[in-house]
C-alpha cells in the first residue's frame, strides 16, 4: 500500500512540475492543481496509513493514537481541497481576462514563431 501511494505522489509531481513549465495558461493552472493533489496525498500519508480503524473512541477502548486515526491530517487536507478550488477558480478568472486582453494564451503574452 505504501508504494502505490509513493508512486501515485511522484507521479502527480512529476506531471505537475511538468505542465508547470509549458507555455500554455492553462497547463500551467492544470500543473499547480496536480501538484495540489500530490501535496493532500504526502499529508495525508504523514497521518499513518491505517486500514479498520476507528475515527472516533469506542466505549472500553483505550483511548490512544494506536487505536484511532488521527484527525489532523484529515482537516488539513479538507482545508487544503476548499482552499485550492478557490485558488483554481480564481486563476481561471484571471486566465480568460488576460487571454481576453492580450488576445493569447501563452505565459508571457507572445506567441512564439516557429524557427525557420
Amino acid at each position: 500500500m505504501e508504494i502505490v501511494l509513493a508512486l501515485a505522489i511522484g507521479v502527480l509531481t512529476s506531471s505537475g512540475v511538468y505542465l508547470l513549465l509549458r507555455p500554455r495558461t492553462f497547463q500551467l493552472v492544470m500543473g499547480l492543481t496536480l501538484l495540489s493533489y500530490a501535496v493532500n496525498l504526502f499529508i495525508f500519508s504523514m497521518g499513518r496509513l491505517k486500514i479498520d480503524s476507528e475515527p472516533v473512541l469506542n466505549p472500553g477502548m483505550v483511548a490512544n493514537l494506536a487505536n484511532t486515526a488521527d484527525p489532523m491530517p484529515q482537516a488539513l487536507v479538507l482545508t487544503a481541497i476548499v482552499i485550492g478550488f478557490a485558488m483554481t477558480a480564481l486563476f481561471l478568472v484571471v486566465m480568460l481576462a488576460s487571454r481576453g486582453l492580450s488576445g493569447t494564451d501563452h505565459v508571457d503574452g507572445v506567441e512564439q514563431e516557429a524557427p525557420k
